[in-house]
């Protein structure tokens, strides 16, 4: 039976990693006023934006790296590797001198620090999946699993409030000047407490039992002389079809995502004439509506399987984005909210399934490695990259709906991905024993298997 003490931890500690993501998405105007003063608003926005980007642009490399090393010396000890890099790079941001200050040093060190935030981010996600999935049981593996995107939206709910309320309190002025640190400087210290819970977790059931079996196997010393380049070898050799699967349902995820959560405030502000607090007032609603819904998604998923819950979402995005920004175009409040909605819910779909989906794509031995590298090569390539190209097709063509049409791009690459995949709700992860999460359960198990035998 699984720890449910280990992953009550394991999904805590979520919400300090993407905190400082969502800060630097939503205060990408300042930003670009700070450290890339050049007097005109778009190339500000697009220069913030391409800083946002670099932190993507090294996320594989940090997936290659910390990944297969989760693979070999364990989930729990790479997971607090990250999270000290995080920190480390959260508070260096908050610390340096603007533009006006030290000349061009001051985006040189922006650029930097956003490289260390990347770099440990690339073990981010594929370890606390991976961890989370492992420590679930078969039958609610897409419950437990939606707790982690959970952690995100309150991460980005974190952020959105304490930028509107620092914008509210300081004005545009205060925050250009120095308020523009004061989220960054407060999410530091909230890494270090996520990195206390992640020293607490035990390592995952599916982990320790492999690594048993490998050492009663006599193959402990094979084990100990293994790279991170042959490891790297082995998920390309022999696992690419999968990894080209997840790469595809990752970067249609992606784009909804960081479309919705990270760039819309930016959109309502700089496109649509919205103050800066308006769009992230709306956006905070959305996400903390979001919040009370995702957890259900997980349970529908769990029942009626994840390829449906999946598929509703990319085909949500896919017939819905271009009325829901028409009505977001209307400008009235309401017409905003129901435009907003709609992508909401398209969204929750994918936030309450994929993170139960993407970690049975691929078993226990290469499962971090592999879902790392995945993960990080798309969000790489269309995740981060979202808010600038989205900018830059806007100020190309002077289209507002560039949004809709992108959004509506990456869903049916997911539509196909979807259709591609197999289904795995309730079933064991592949390499691991089943998990269970009552005694009751366990019995059955036991039961069922012998009846296997003896058939």
């Amino acid at each position: 039976m699984t720890s449910m003490v280990g992953f009550l931890t394991a999904r805590s500690k979520y919400s300090p990693t993407w905190l400082p993501f969502g800060i630097y998405s939503y205060l990408a105007l300042t930003i670009g006023r700070v450290f890339f003063p050049t007097g005109n608003d778009t190339t500000e926005l697009l220069s913030s934006f391409a800083t946002f980007a670099v932190a993507f642009l090294v996320r594989p490399l940090g997936g290659m790296f910390f990944g297969p090393l989760g693979d070999r010396i364990g989930r729990k000890k790479v997971l607090a590797m990250t999270m000290i890099l995080m920190a480390i790079g959260t508070g260096a941001i908050g610390l340096i001198p603007s533009y006006d200050t030290i000349g061009y040093w001051s985006p040189t060190l922006l650029i930097l620090f956003r490289l260390v935030q990347g770099f440990s981010t690339g073990g981010e996600y594929g370890g606390a999946s991976t961890f989370i999935a492992e420590y679930a049981p078969d039958k609610r593996r897409g419950f437990f699993g939606s707790f982690l995107e959970l952690g995100t939206l309150g991460g980005y709910v974190g952020a959105a409030g304490l930028v509107t309320g620092l914008t509210a309190w300081l004005g545009t002025d205060g925050m250009n000047a120095w308020g523009w640190r004061v989220p960054f400087l407060v999410a530091a210290p909230l890494g270090l407490i996520g990195l206390y819970l992640r020293l607490r977790l035990d390592e995952t059931p599916a982990f320790a039992k492999m690594e048993q079996d490998t050492v009663h196997a006599s193959e402990a010393a094979d084990l100990v002389e293994t790279s991170t380049a042959s490891d790297l070898g082995k998920i390309f050799r022999e696992h690419w079809p999968r990894l080209i699967l997840c790469i595809c349902l990752v970067g249609a995820y992606n784009v909804t995502d960081y479309m919705l959560l990270s760039y819309m405030p930016t959109y309502l502000s700089d496109q649509l004439h919205y103050s800066d607090t308006h769009g992230l007032l709306i956006l905070l609603g959305v996400m903390v509506a979001l919040m009370g819904i995702i957890s259900q998604v997980g349970r529908l998923s769990d029942h009626f399987g994840r390829k449906p819950l999946l598929m509703t979402g990319m085909l949500g995005f896919l017939l819905l984005s271009l009325p829901a920004f028409l009505l977001i175009q209307q400008g009235a409040y309401l017409a905003v909210a129901a435009g907003m909605a709609m992508l909401g819910l398209s969204l929750v779909c994918l936030l309450g399934t994929m993170s139960a989906s993407l970690p049975a794509l691929f078993p226990t031995s290469v499962r971090y490695g592999s879902l790392s590298v995945g993960y990080n090569l798309s969000a790489s390539l269309f995740g981060g990259t979202t808010p600038f190209v989205i900018t830059g097709l806007i100020s190309l063509t002077g289209d507002n709906l560039m949004p809709a049409y992108y959004s509506m791009l990456a869903a049916l690459i997911g539509v196909v991905a979807v259709a591609c995949m197999k289904e795995t709700a309730r079933q064991p992860l592949e390499g691991s024993p089943p998990s269970v999460q009552t005694k009751e359960e366990a019995a059955a198990l036991v039961v069922a298997m012998a009846a296997e035998r003896r058939v």
